[in-house]
């Protein structure tokens, strides 16, 4: 909904106290992979009330009780995962499936999918009801999702369609490595962490919110796409949102009438630095309990 935190402007937003200590201290260390790139691979697929349904068989090291949801998932045909050709899991990737129900408002979120013919296997499922805000708990507070943040993906993610029609109207997903996250401890709007990140109190948490600076110099970017993606974060900002080296995340182009090729490279933020970005105010930090995920009433 257009109430929803994903979409709230922040550019006027208050600064949180410790802004300038956290992007002191993750600038010395740069994004993960050493610049500003972005990955395209996650893909949103749509189905509708005539979508098959499958059943799945939980991964049991992927799958958490009672973080996950396990119902059955509408599984388009000539769908794929993220960065697949198709619904089997080929590499060691985090494979996520991401579908949205039209006809229910329903999105499904799952990583670690693997479908090979009526072989349906996977990791955890959140599904998310796209009528309804979320308070602050989310799903249920120390309670994972398909991202370690335990929010949602497809909100986050910025489209070719977008781009080409000259504003993205939400906040952008981010990610970092886990030794540049916070340990311990998360953020509203997370609502979980991971034993993995090893970062100390001057890290960001799960959770944090990044705004481009309202000074950052807009022609030092090669075109009006990236341009775009810049005015994006001023506005809207990026969520924290997992692990991983590559830090913003898009939308594949495959089911998108505009294709990234005409218009964005994976490089094309490479100027953007650490440095440039305002943590907005966070509130009060969590402190993780994995095994506490006390699931939010439906």
């Amino acid at each position: 909904p257009d109430e929803a935190i994903w979409t709230s402007d922040v550019s006027e937003a208050p600064l949180d106290p410790r802004s300038s200590e956290i992007i002191s201290w993750l600038d010395e260390r740069g994004w993960g992979i050493g610049r500003f790139q972005i990955d395209f691979g996650l893909e949103v697929l749509r189905a509708d009330a005539s979508t098959p349904l499958m059943e799945f068989e939980p991964i049991d090291d992927y799958f958490y009780v009672p973080d996950c949801d396990h119902v059955p998932v509408p599984v388009p045909p000539g769908g794929n995962l993220e960065w697949m050709d198709g619904y089997a899991c080929e590499q060691n990737e985090d494979c996520h499936l991401i579908v949205v129900e039209e006809s229910s408002r329903t999105l499904y979120e799952m990583w670690r999918a693997d479908i090979r013919g009526d072989d349906f296997r996977g990791g955890c499922l959140a599904v998310w009801d796209l009528n309804r805000i979320y308070g602050p708990e989310g799903r249920g507070l120390n309670c994972t999702s398909a991202d370690a943040a335990g929010y949602p993906i497809a909100p986050l993610l910025f489209t070719a369609d977008e781009v080409a029609a000259g504003e993205i109207r939400h906040a952008i997903r981010f990610i970092l490595p886990n030794s540049s996250i916070r340990s311990g401890q998360f953020v509203y709007p997370a609502t979980h962490g991971t034993p993995n990140a090893s970062g100390p109190s001057s890290a960001p948490p799960y959770g944090a919110r990044f705004r481009l600076r309202a000074d950052f110099p807009m022609d030092s970017l090669p075109n009006e796409a990236s341009r775009v993606v810049a005015r994006a974060l001023q506005r809207y900002g990026m969520f924290l949102a997992d692990a991983g080296r590559v830090p913003l995340t898009a939308q594949s182009d495959r089911r998108t009438r505009a294709k990234w090729d005409d218009l964005l490279g994976s490089q094309d933020l490479k100027v953007i630095r650490v440095s440039d970005f305002e943590v907005i105010e966070m509130g009060k930090a969590v402190r993780l309990d994995l095994d506490n995920c006390v699931r939010t009433p439906m």
